[in-house]
């Protein structure tokens, strides 16, 4: 028997996930399958229970099912407990489910292995409070930042963000309203702004010079952040697709003991 892995989300039917295992696959010689499953609105604990009783061997969680899974799962990770959402599902021997979250540790990765981004010591700017930064901030604060700041619409949001991970390091949280006058080695977008094609509202002379710009979206052309980071003179800016491809070499990892090279991925993906 082929383990069989998915992807599960609503909608699904734009996921690259299957892509990106199959070629993990073939590299690795791992004897695996990887679907997409269009998850039910109101059905995500059955359809996900339906999976691993049918034999599936792992399951990746997407929109809009991160918190579901996060709150479905009998034990979580360090990771996926502060990030208050799981996107990797793991069957235990005894039957229990195990939840991971991989974004953080995939951005993690691009930006320090693919790109040679120093982290520690690093002035981080992450703009947005919901799921994608969440996932990120307590892998962030492990690489020993200077300082990072959550800057959310909503300040209450990022405030309560920063609350809850503040023994993990140097983190704060504000308003959007409230950055004039600083300055960041490193700006990551974390909103959906970019695909409506619009860029948060944020003051001239924020990126210091050297300084990096990141998008966690990716899209076929130059997202809005990305265009807004080489205007900004950004040294490099960087879409979220290298992002995207770690994280299910992460995933890929939890499940079968070996870790793909991502470099070729991200290359035929690109």
């Amino acid at each position: 028997m082929t383990d069989r892995y998915a992807v599960i989300g609503n909608p699904i039917e734009h996921s690259k996930s299957p892509l990106i295992h199959q070629a993990f696959a073939a590299q690795t010689g791992e004897a695996l399958t990887y679907e997409r499953l269009l998850g039910r609105l109101d059905g995500f604990a059955a359809d996900v229970q339906a999976f691993f009783a049918a034999g599936g061997r792992g399951l990746n969680v997407t929109t809009p099912f991160k918190e579901q899974a996060w709150a479905l799962v009998d034990e979580r990770s360090p990771r996926a407990e502060s990030a208050g959402a799981v996107n990797t599902l793991i069957p235990l021997a005894d039957g229990r489910l195990r939840g991971d979250n991989t974004d953080g540790a995939g951005l993690v990765r691009d930006l320090s292995l693919n790109h040679g981004c120093l982290l520690a010591g690093c002035r981080i700017l992450l703009l947005g409070a919901g799921g994608a930064s969440k996932g990120v901030v307590r892998p962030l604060l492990e690489c020993g930042p200077e300082r990072l700041v959550i800057a959310n619409r909503t300040a209450a949001k990022a405030r309560q963000l920063a609350a809850t991970l503040q023994t993990l390091g140097p983190v704060h949280g504000g308003g959007l309203d409230e950055l004039e006058g600083d300055q960041f080695d490193l700006i990551i977008n974390g909103t959906a702004a970019g695909l409506q094609g619009e860029v948060p509202p944020l003051p001239d002379g924020i990126l210091a010079g050297g300084g990096w710009t990141y998008d966690m979206m990716y899209a076929s052309e130059p997202t809005a952040f990305v265009r807004w980071g080489r205007q900004q003179r950004a040294v490099t800016a960087l879409d979220g697709l290298g992002m995207l491809v770690e994280q299910a070499a992460e995933a890929f990892f939890l499940w079968r003991g070996v870790r793909p090279d991502t470099a070729p991925v991200i290359a035929s993906l690109r």
